[in-house]
């Protein structure tokens, strides 16, 4: 048998449907003449969310992940302060905070030179600023200024990067 229909009078032949056969595995479908000889203008790849902000989001989840832990935690010693496992559970936040880490360290490893050195710079400059500046408070603590608890040294040092980001940025513009 052929797949070709017999010859008939066009006039009596029945009429099919444009859609008869939509997306059905057993029709082969032909791309009619007219569209196939339109050259369509090349548009560039659309990047997704995840992959244009892969970093930003991966961080801001270990960064929450590390606050849902530090209240958890919180909690738990709260309820249980005399408890053999307290030290466990004290330190169940620091979890997260490695995984903070590595992805940073991932991040500035994947930049390009100069921003590579911007980071450097910023961070050199964040490290001997969080020095100078937690070196001099100890000295006021001396005198009689309270003690600050250890918990302030990290966001001190963010802060801190994060405007020596800023200079830098501004000054290899």
């Amino acid at each position: 048998m052929s797949d070709t229909p017999p010859e008939q009078d066009p006039a009596e032949a029945p009429v099919e449907p444009l859609y008869t056969h939509p997306a059905s595995p057993f029709f082969r479908t032909e791309t009619p003449q007219q569209v196939a000889d339109v050259s369509v203008p090349a548009q560039p790849p659309v990047q997704s969310t995840w992959i244009t902000y892969r970093a930003q989001i991966e961080i801001g989840l270990a960064l929450l992940a590390y606050m849902m832990f530090l209240v958890g935690s919180v909690t738990v010693l709260r309820g249980n302060p005399d408890a053999p496992w307290r030290y466990v559970v004290a330190v169940i936040p620091v979890a997260p905070i490695a995984l903070f880490l590595y992805l940073i360290t991932r991040r500035i490893a994947r930049l390009d030179e100069l921003q590579r050195r911007i980071q450097t710079e910023a961070l050199g400059f964040a490290f001997g600023a969080t020095a100078l500046i937690t070196f001099s408070y100890g000295f006021l603590e001396g005198v009689g200024m309270p003690h600050l608890n250890w918990t302030y040294l990290l966001p001190l040092m963010a802060a801190l990067w994060a405007a020596g980001t800023a200079i830098f940025t501004f000054r290899y513009r």
